[in-house]
């Protein structure tokens, strides 16, 4: 469960990085209307690949208190995420959005979410069964 956790963060990342890549590509932070705080933009990244590290942290070393930490970045980065997606969604998901958001294709955006949710899960459940053992 622990690499399929790693293998679902892995293909989120590279689904987001496509996400901030578009984003970046059609005017990014310097875009005069969007949605985005840029504060969230940059920390969302930033705190789901600092989870990653830790996670990769714990797939080498088995320490219960990596997983944790690992599933605490993992939780700010949720709620960041969760805070981009409803302000993606609120334009409609690109209809009515305003800025560089307008870009994302709704199909990017489902497999992120999807496939994060999935990290969420596996990253909990690993960190649980750790704690048992």
């Amino acid at each position: 469960m622990e690499f399929a956790a790693l293998g679902a963060w892995v293909l989120a990342t590279g689904a987001g990085a496509y996400l901030l890549i578009e984003w970046m590509a059609d005017g990014g932070p310097s875009a005069k209307v969007t949605r985005f705080p840029a504060l969230v933009v940059v920390g969302h990244p930033l705190a789901g690949t600092a989870g990653l590290v830790v996670w990769i942290a714990y797939l080498v070393t088995a320490r219960a208190a990596y997983a944790w930490l690992a599933f605490a970045a993992l939780l700010v980065v949720t709620l960041q995420g969760f805070m981009l997606f409803t302000r993606w969604l609120v334009g409609g998901g690109g209809r009515h959005a305003r800025g560089a958001e307008q870009a994302f294709p709704a199909a990017a955006v489902a497999v992120h979410g999807t496939v994060a949710a999935t990290t969420f899960v596996l990253v909990l459940l690993s960190a649980l069964e750790v704690t048992r053992a």
